[in-house]
């Protein structure tokens, strides 16, 4: 059954079709969401907020783009509020010097990350060390992950949300234009300008 007739059925009332509509895209609305906020814990919330108010708005689904689409654009605009109350809360907590560098004051999640050091520096630098390896590798990995979220952070929010969204790999690039709201061409460069920058600084710090 496709997604539209499960709309249909859920408009109708139907609760078992929406809950086929969660089974099939909770884990992409989670990603989306961590891909903002950086925590599983207030990705989880967002999410479920989120759901709650597709079904609410399911009248208004007018299949201009895919099921999934419309539900991440939810998704998302609810976890850029979120951000932006969680920013102004750290901001009053937090000084700036004491590394929250990032406009929003928000830490990232290092599963998200994985994709912007994969490019970066020496061949395998920021692959997942093996079993076994040494004390000396494990510092120089973690040393490695703490450069790339640093560097990520700092970077400008029209660089970084695009960059993490397509690092998840929950998203296409047609996706991540709507619910960032530029074109698909206009994501795809903040992508590479992203990593081309990310690639450059990390080389400078002999990565």
């Amino acid at each position: 059954m496709t997604d539209q007739e499960l709309v249909e059925r859920a408009r109708g009332g139907d609760g078992s079709a929406f809950e086929e509509l969660v089974g099939r895209h909770h884990r992409a609305a989670l990603r989306a969401a961590l891909a903002a906020l950086g925590s599983s814990e207030d990705a989880d919330d967002v999410a479920q907020e989120a759901w709650i108010a597709a079904h609410a708005r399911l009248g208004d689904f007018r299949y201009e783009a895919s099921f999934r689409t419309w539900l991440l654009t939810i998704v998302w605009n609810k976890a850029l509020d979120r951000r932006r109350r969680l920013g102004r809360a750290l901001r009053r907590l937090v000084s700036l010097d004491h590394g929250w560098d990032d406009p929003d004051g928000v830490p990232l999640h290092a599963a998200a990350l994985a994709s912007a050091g994969s490019g970066a520096g020496t061949a395998g630098a920021g692959a997942a060390p093996a079993g076994g390896i040494s004390p000396e590798q494990r510092v120089l990995h973690d040393d490695f992950q703490d450069r790339v979220r640093r560097l990520v952070r700092a970077l400008p929010a029209k660089l970084r949300d695009p960059l993490l969204l397509m690092g998840s790999g929950e998203h296409r690039y047609e996706d991540v234009a709507i619910l960032l709201g530029v074109p698909t061409g206009t994501v795809k460069w903040r992508v590479a300008e992203a990593r081309r920058l990310l690639r450059t600084k990390l080389e400078r710090l002999g990565y």
